[in-house]
């Protein structure tokens, strides 16, 4: 059995692939942004071993939760799934940039940098990064761009893809998949959304679980149809180190070797 932390997991599609692997007699962590959505996320998940919370919106919690993830594990599997939505207005976080940047993009690179390796990586993206920016120009919304919700989402699911990849080409002996869920019912991708939470939530399970469509194969993109390519720019290795460095300068944070 393994030993699995799936961030966002208070509701939606994280929840239903912790109630998955929670039933197969996995040890699974749940994360929520505060003590209340644990609490209905410990009541939703009652087999889950726990619930760690953090707001991932600034880069001290974030720093919190990396440490008290590490007194939780080591985990085998580390799913980063939680994310604000395409509605999100342009709100800045302490630290000075977009809140939507801080959630989807930043939080997941200081989790990954800040935790202890896992076997196993998942970063959940959406096919809607085929539309991000692949400049990288103002990622955090700070500086010359005017805030626009939809792009803004975008753009984090694309980081999500060459942070996952980028990750892959460095630390060898970490499988780091990413994920597009298709648009399912969810708050997040709201309740008139055409798909059902089912097939990506197993994808998700199979994968925490070393039970992958793509084996043992790390860097690879998948959706509920199984292996596909991402947006050509996801693979490119010149914009994967220039967005680890965004990172790092935004952060203070280096990823280890």
């Amino acid at each position: 059995m393994s030993r699995i932390l799936i961030t966002g997991s208070s509701d939606g599609l994280g929840q239903a692939a912790a109630k998955i692997l929670s039933e197969q007699g996995h040890v699974v962590f749940l994360h929520a942004r505060n003590s209340n959505r644990a609490k209905e996320a410990q009541a939703a998940v009652p087999k889950a071993r726990g619930v760690l919370i953090g707001d991932l919106s600034t880069i001290a919690d974030v720093k919190k939760l990396a440490a008290e993830a590490n007194q939780a594990g080591p985990f085998d599997a580390v799913v980063h799934n939680a994310a604000l939505g395409l509605s999100t207005n342009g709100e800045k976080t302490s630290d000075g940039i977009a809140q939507i940047f801080a959630v989807n993009s930043l939080a997941p690179y200081v989790l990954t940098a800040l935790m202890e390796k896992p076997k196993r990586l998942l970063y959940v993206s959406s096919g809607l990064h085929m539309s991000g920016d692949a400049s990288l120009e103002d990622v955090t919304w700070s500086t010359r761009r005017r805030f626009a919700g939809g792009q803004a989402y975008n753009d984090t699911k694309l980081h999500n893809v060459l942070l996952a990849n980028a990750v892959a080409a460095r630390w060898k002996d970490v499988q780091s998949c990413s994920l597009d869920p298709g648009w399912v019912k969810t708050k997040l991708g709201g309740f008139g959304a055409p798909g059902s939470t089912s097939a990506p939530s197993k994808m998700i399970a199979d994968f925490a679980a070393g039970k992958s469509v793509a084996g043992e194969k790390s860097g690879v993109y998948l959706n509920p149809g199984g292996v596909t390519k991402p947006l050509a720019a996801g693979t490119d290795v010149g914009k994967q180190d220039r967005l680890l460095q965004i990172y790092k300068e935004v952060s203070a944070i280096d990823l280890p070797q």
